[in-house]
C-alpha cells in the first residue's frame, strides 16, 4: 500500500493543523495506522495510533488532549488533528500502516511494528 501524507505547514504556537494521510489501497479498512513524527537530530518518535475499525485511539503523552487521530475507511484517509500546537512539535510527520489486524496500544507505539510508511509532511511551529 502507498500512502501519501499532507497537510502540514507553518503554523504559530498556539495554532491548529490537521494532517491527512490517503492509502492507496481498498483494503485501508484492515489496517491499523499509525502517525510518528521525528524532529532534527532526533529519532523517530510514536504520535498517536487507531485501530483499524477506529474503535481504539492511543496517543503519546505529549500530545494527549491536544491531538486527535481518526479514520475515515470510506476515503482511505487517516488524519491528526493537531490543536494547540507548540514549537516542541516542530517535526517532520509521518503516517504509517500496520496490515496485521491484530494490535495493543503498546503495540501500535512500536515503529518496527509497521509494514508502510508515508514520505512525510513537514510541521514547523513558531513562538
Amino acid at each position: 500500500v502507498q500512502l501519501q501524507a499532507s497537510g502540514g505547514g507553518l503554523v504559530q504556537a498556539g495554532g491548529s493543523l490537521r494532517l491527512s494521510c490517503a492509502a492507496s489501497r481498498r483494503t485501508f479498512s484492515n489496517y491499523n495506522m499509525g502517525w510518528f513524527r521525528q524532529a532534527p537530530g532526533k529519532e523517530r518518535e510514536f504520535v498517536a495510533a487507531i485501530s483499524w475499525s477506529g474503535g481504539s485511539t492511543y496517543y503519546a503523552d505529549s500530545v494527549k488532549g491536544r491531538f486527535t487521530i481518526s479514520r475515515d475507511n470510506a476515503k482511505n484517509t487517516v488524519y491528526l488533528q493537531m490543536n494547540s500546537l507548540k514549537p516542541e512539535d516542530t517535526a517532520d510527520y509521518y503516517c504509517a500502516a500496520r496490515r496485521d489486524e491484530y494490535y495493543s496500544g503498546t503495540l501500535l507505539r512500536r515503529k518496527n511494528e509497521y509494514d508502510y510508511w508515508g514520505q512525510g509532511t513537514q510541521v514547523t511551529v513558531s513562538s
